[in-house]
């Protein structure tokens, strides 16, 4: 990518993925910009549980009713964890660090999709945290936020459309319901 603001404008939630291997290095920097990512206070609660074995994806991509397809067709499965007793805001940290797994990705010309676990269910009413923990050996301490599923795209999207940014909720200075452009 030439900058941040064109990796940004390029991401976009890639669902389907073809059967290419991501490098070991790949997954390495994709992983260092994770454990890079910034938290309340420095505490760093998170904890990653990365999956590639299709068997397990496959019973990954039940874990709650639906949305979550795409984790059986991906190259890796990225499961963002945190200790939410070291911190409170542990979701916004994890949900930064999913974003950082999300733009190192994208900068790799990989493909993403973040699929939410925490707050999510299966079918059954069972939530989606409680049956990742039970398929990967997640301890019940560690919350679950979501799953980042990774692999080279297999589909085309367009770049972000800039003529549809909704400048109408940028305020300036003071909340103003009537102000339509920044």
């Amino acid at each position: 990518m030439e900058n941040l603001h064109d990796l940004i404008t390029g991401r976009r939630s890639i669902r389907r993925f073809t059967t290419q291997p991501i490098p070991a290095e790949d997954v390495k920097l994709i992983m260092e910009a994770a454990l890079m990512a910034p938290s309340s206070k420095s505490s760093r609660p998170w904890h990653f549980v990365l999956v590639d074995d299709p068997v397990t994806l496959e019973r990954m991509s039940q874990c709650r009713q639906a949305g979550a397809g795409p984790v059986a067709k991906c190259m890796l499965a990225v499961v963002v964890c945190a200790d939410s007793s070291l911190t409170g805001p542990w979701i916004e940290d994890t949900s930064i660090a999913a974003t950082y797994i999300q733009l190192q990705a994208q900068d790799l010309g990989l493909g993403s999709v973040w699929i939410q676990v925490r707050d999510r269910f299966d079918a059954a009413g069972v939530p989606a945290d409680e049956n990742l923990q039970g398929i990967l050996g997640i301890p019940e301490t560690i919350s679950v936020e979501c799953i980042v599923a990774i692999g080279y795209p297999d589909e085309k999207k367009n770049p972000q459309n800039l003529d549809k940014l909704l400048w109408e909720r940028v305020h300036i200075g003071r909340w103003n319901p009537e102000q339509t452009e920044a």
